[in-house]
């Protein structure tokens, strides 16, 4: 993809998102603008039902704007047909979810190497990806290990080797501490905020906790379908 030398990674523009029609259509996003820069690490907050999340989804790919533009490295996402869209998730998305989202009966080893199977990598390749990947998030030696005999820590660190096995430029994380204790969620906003420093990865999170959304350089908040805040922070606690 071509990008313009001002043009951010991410820009949304008068963006809405209507579910449903007639009496009973919600508009979820009434005209999002929105620009992401890469490099950046962004915090995004609001009340539910305020449209975070919905936003996230878009960006994301996994669902479509009804109104207004949605530019990727300069490229009209909202014009692409479905599967261009999976590839642009495929070559250039990473995710994260509360949940984990992990095979229960599927060793981390391969857990991680799953994006690359869809690449239609080999199985050399996919090996070696992802115990880079596993030892990028502290877990060297545990390869073998089911999610069963992990902590919800391990776990989401193991979703994170997942995310970030495909190299993409941005790391979606929806609720990424929502499962986990104080420490552990910590120990994940210490890892993510390493991932965007030392890796450049551009990372995008849902949270509606102030205490994690202070690792980030930047909040943005949501109510009522549009943004109502847009804050750059003048530090954080990394």
């Amino acid at each position: 993809m071509n990008q313009n030398a001002d043009e951010p990674l991410i820009r949304l523009s008068e963006v809405t998102k209507t579910y449903g029609q007639g009496d009973v259509a919600y508009q979820a996003l009434k005209g999002v603008n929105l620009r992401v820069n890469t490099g950046e690490f962004v915090a995004i907050m609001g009340p539910s039902g305020s449209g975070k999340s919905t936003v996230m989804n878009i960006i994301g790919c996994l669902d479509t704007p009804t109104g207004g533009e949605y530019l990727f490295r300069g490229v009209h996402v909202e014009r692409l047909e479905r599967n261009q869209r999976a590839l642009l998730r495929r070559y250039s998305l990473g995710f994260v979810f509360q949940g984990f989202n992990l095979l229960a009966r599927t060793s981390a080893l391969e857990n991680v190497e799953l994006p690359l199977l869809y690449r239609g990598e080999s199985a050399e390749q996919r090996h070696q990806a992802a115990r880079i990947a596993l030892e990028r998030v502290g877990l060297s030696g545990w390869e073998n290990h089911t999610p069963a005999e992990l902590s919800g820590g391990q776990q989401q660190r193991v979703a994170i080797a997942r995310a970030i096995v495909t190299h993409p430029d941005v790391l979606l994380a929806d609720e990424p501490t929502g499962n986990l204790d104080s420490k552990r969620s910590h120990e994940i906003m210490e890892l993510l905020t390493q991932l965007n420093k030392e890796e450049g990865i551009t990372v995008l999170m849902v949270t509606h906790e102030q205490d994690m959304a202070a690792y980030a350089q930047r909040v943005v908040t949501f109510v009522d379908g549009l943004v109502a805040s847009d804050e750059i922070k003048q530090g954080n606690t990394a």
